[in-house]
Formats: structure tokens, sequence, C-alpha cells
């Protein structure tokens, strides 16, 4: 299966470098958050329109793209939970089957160079390709989807407005979803304005989690992103054997089930946690790392370190932890009526 999505994926690449926009409107809205490192996603090859957007916007919210018109993508990513499935462990997708795992919040994905859990897809314009054709999610295809899109009353137009012409192709509607997407930027919560000097103030203790945060989970939770990119094994007893992670996408035995270190910014409103969603909350989080590590060949080296397994974590030092990491709540991206299905 994973074969199949790469040669798809690979196809449907070639299509997006040659794809080349005619008539289209200057660049709409993208702007790089001050303390944010230059993106890594490529605009030059999809520049940001607000036509392009809006279509976008459409797209991600209409089920359409499903088999039977049921499950769109903001039904497994829906943006009061930092658009993820609020409360599933697993997605749910069509005929309410189970995914694989847990969806990852849509957010700040100018800045990941590769996607999904495992890092299986290495372009943003080709990842609606593997939730559309996988039948445990959409169950459709790009060219049924396409064949839908055609006859449909506005998408020919609205495809007009952000292309310039109304052709509908595999390239545009996979770059119109990344434009909807790469404007779902987190980057005014409060953490965000005490970093940026902008009045406001953290309480002594949110302030005290942050630098125990500094001192014991930055190493693969970076500021500003709040991850590294990194694909790792957290010492999680392994749940469902058939998913080793990175270690499908690569085939090599030492990345067999390490996964994403995902970003922990709205992380108060994505729970569960993990690729699986086994942790219902923070305080298990931090439960897991300070006594819950399970040892492994391939468990992260941070995780192994003067004879003992995980980190190190009071009960007090893990309240101060999870009171800064609260910090980074970003309210106004939660209820922006831009990125709203009702607009």
């Amino acid at each position: 299966m994973a074969n199949k999505y790469l040669i798809v994926v690979l196809l449907v690449f070639v299509g997006l470098v040659a794809c080349q926009s005619t008539d289209i409107a200057p660049p709409f809205g993208f702007e790089k958050p001050a303390n944010f490192p230059d993106p890594v996603y490529d605009f030059a090859q999809n520049p940001v329109t607000q036509e392009g957007f809006e279509l976008g916007r459409m797209l991600f919210y209409d089920g359409l793209l499903s088999r039977d018109g049921t499950v769109s993508c903001g039904s497994c990513h829906q943006q009061s939970s930092g658009f993820t499935q609020h409360g599933h462990d697993l997605s749910h997708g069509i005929d309410d089957q189970l995914t694989l795992r847990n969806a990852l919040p849509i957010q700040n994905l100018a800045w990941e160079p590769l996607q999904a859990w495992d890092g299986g897809v290495f372009n943003l314009d080709l990842f609606a390709i593997v939730p559309i054709e996988a039948h445990n999610e959409m169950d459709s295809s790009l060219p049924e989807v396409l064949d839908k899109l055609r006859r449909h009353p506005r998408y020919p137009e609205m495809f007009r407005k952000a292309f310039g012409s109304p052709e509908i192709t595999t390239a545009r509607f996979l770059k119109a979803l990344s434009q909807f997407q790469l404007m779902a930027i987190s980057a005014n919560s409060r953490y965000d304005r005490y970093i940026r000097n902008e009045g406001v103030q953290l309480t002594s203790l949110e302030l005290q989690g942050l630098e125990i945060f500094r001192q014991k989970c930055s190493s693969c939770h970076p500021e500003p992103l709040f991850t590294d990119g990194s694909f790792r094994h957290n010492g999680l007893a392994i749940g469902n054997p058939a998913d080793k992670g990175r270690g499908d996408v690569t085939a090599r035995a030492e990345d067999d089930y390490k996964f994403r270190v995902p970003s922990l910014r709205n992380v108060e409103v994505t729970r569960p946690y993990m690729h699986d969603g086994r942790l219902r909350n923070l305080q298990f989080v931090l439960e897991h790392y300070d006594h819950g590590v399970v040892d492994h060949p391939h468990l992260d080296p941070l995780l192994k370190q003067h004879g003992r397994l995980g980190i190190p974590l009071s009960a007090e030092e893990q309240r101060k932890i999870i009171a800064f990491l609260h910090t980074l709540t970003d309210e106004e991206f939660l209820s922006n009526p831009k990125l709203s299905e009702f607009f």
C-alpha cells in the first residue's frame, strides 16, 4: 500500500512542477511571523492568492472529495481543536472506519518539509492524495474527484478565478488545497506575544515552566516551532506492530517505530496525544517521559542517559511545564473566521 502511494505521489509531483499558473492575482496574505524562521515551502511554485485560498477553503470542507460525499478534510481536522479530530485516538473515516493514526494538527505547514507521522510525503502539495485514496479515509480517487469537480456548478468558475482558466487539473486541485493550509498560521499565542515584547507577561509559574521546558524538552521541541521536524522512538510500548512509522517509508530497521516529533503549539486543545492517541492528557504525557519509557533497540538516545530511561520530572516540574504549555494556545487561530467552514 505504501509503495502504491509513493508511485502516485511521484507521478503527481512531476505534474505539479510542470504546472504554471497564468493570470493570477498578486501574492495574498502569507506573512512570516516576526519570531519564525524562513518557511521551507516553495511559494514560487504556488503563490498564495485570495482566489486560490478561497478555492482551497471550499475544497477543504467539501465532502465531495470522498466516495459518498460524507467525509471532508475538515471532518478529521476541526479548527476549534487545532485542526485535529478532538477526543478521538484514531480518526474516523468513511463508513465510520478507523484510520491508522491520530490526526495531526494542520498548522504552520509552510515550515514542515515532510508530511504525516512517518514523513512519507515530501511535498505539501501531494499530501491530499493519501487520505483521498485511503480505503478507510475518503476511499475515492483523483480521477473521480476531478470528474465531480468538473461537473459541479461552482468549481469551474472558481478555478478560473484562481488559475486563469476553468480547466481543473490534478496540479491545480492540489495546489489550491495547499494554499488554504499554508494560511493556517498559528503564531499569536500568549507565548508569542511575550517573546515579541508585545505587552504580554507570563505568570511566575508559566515562566518557571518555560525554563524547565528549555532544560528538559527543547532538544526535540525547540522554539519557536516547538518541533525539530525529526522522527524518533520515544519509548512507547509497541501498539500496532504492523505500523512501523518511519521504518515503513525508509525500509530501514533502525527507523522502525519512529514517528514525527509533533509541534506543541495548541497542544492544550489537540488531545489525545501520540501517533495512536493513546495518552489522553498532558499529565499522562509527562508521566510517560518521567517513568513510562520502555526500552527498545532504537530508543532515542536522549531518553536513555545516565543509566536511566526517560526524563526525570518531579510532580512540581510537571505542573509548571503544563502551565507553560497552555501559553502556546492561540485563540485567534482557533477562531479565525477566514479558516472556518462557515464564512
